[in-house]
């Protein structure tokens, strides 16, 4: 079984992440989930993205880094929501030791040069979704292939972005279940 790291979205350690992780300990992965706005959580989007800007990029980085440090020795799988996914893929960029990066919602630029070693990855996107466009998504697919991943990804016709958190309007339950299995699926195989 995998050791997880779990990132939350903009909206912070809601409910619905502490559920996602109960969900992956119930199949047998042992799961941390690190509060990286230190308490604070969002009602709305825009509220989120204040307290992410209030904190900023590289605070944001150091704390998942920090967080994520004492276990990297473990062969850590790195996930996150939208822009947990951006952050879990950042650290599991930069770590030698990664095992797995698992994305829902979200990704992130990848440094010039960055370079992995068949480093597994799955990502979980809306189609289409505002944050994640199809030419991006592209472009990100590409240059993960070149930086050495094996990168699946799967997207959900007519979901919205945040569509596996039940406590938001862009839920879909039904994206969310085949979101799940197919993601317990990838770490089972790790």
């Amino acid at each position: 079984m995998a050791t997880v790291v779990l990132f939350h979205s903009v909206y912070g350690l809601r409910p619905a992440v502490h559920s996602a992780a109960e969900r992956l300990r119930a199949a047998g992965h042992t799961v941390h989930v690190p509060d990286l706005y230190e308490g604070r959580s969002a009602e709305t989007v825009e509220q989120g993205r204040d307290i992410k800007d209030e904190i900023g990029t590289d605070e944001l980085l150091r704390r998942a880094v920090t967080a994520s440090a004492p276990l990297s020795g473990q062969g850590l799988v790195y996930a996150g929501f939208s822009l947990g996914g951006s952050v879990a893929q950042n650290v599991a960029m930069a770590d030698t030791n990664a095992r797995g990066l698992l994305l829902f919602h979200g990704t992130s630029d990848i440094a010039d040069g960055a370079s992995v070693d068949d480093l597994p990855v799955q990502l979980h996107v809306a189609d289409p979704d505002p944050f994640e466009p199809h030419d991006w998504l592209n472009a990100w697919y590409l240059r993960m292939q070149r930086a050495g991943a094996d990168v699946e990804v799967y997207r959900y016709p007519g979901a919205g972005h945040l569509y596996t958190d039940p406590g938001l309007d862009d839920h879909d339950a039904e994206a969310a279940e085949k979101t799940w299995r197919t993601a317990l699926g990838f770490l089972a195989d790790l």
